[in-house]
């Protein structure tokens, strides 16, 4: 991500940016070292989209500083 934005590592902990997912539970996080995404929660396909063929896990990524 922070490869992907322009941003060196310090830039990307000091811009407040973090990863959202849709729903109370978050799958995603940024990994604070390296600045890669991560999975950050067991997925479990079956359970998220049970009679669904294509499954899908959107995510946000939001910066509060400036870019």
């Amino acid at each position: 991500v922070a490869k992907d934005l322009g941003l060196q590592l310090p830039a990307l902990q000091d811009s407040g940016v973090r990863v959202v997912s849709e729903g109370r539970t978050q799958y995603f996080a940024l990994h604070g070292k390296t600045g890669h995404l991560v999975t950050a929660e067991r997925i479990d396909r079956e359970q998220l989209c049970r009679l669904v063929e294509k499954c899908v896990l959107r995510c946000e990524l939001i910066v509060e500083g400036e870019m």
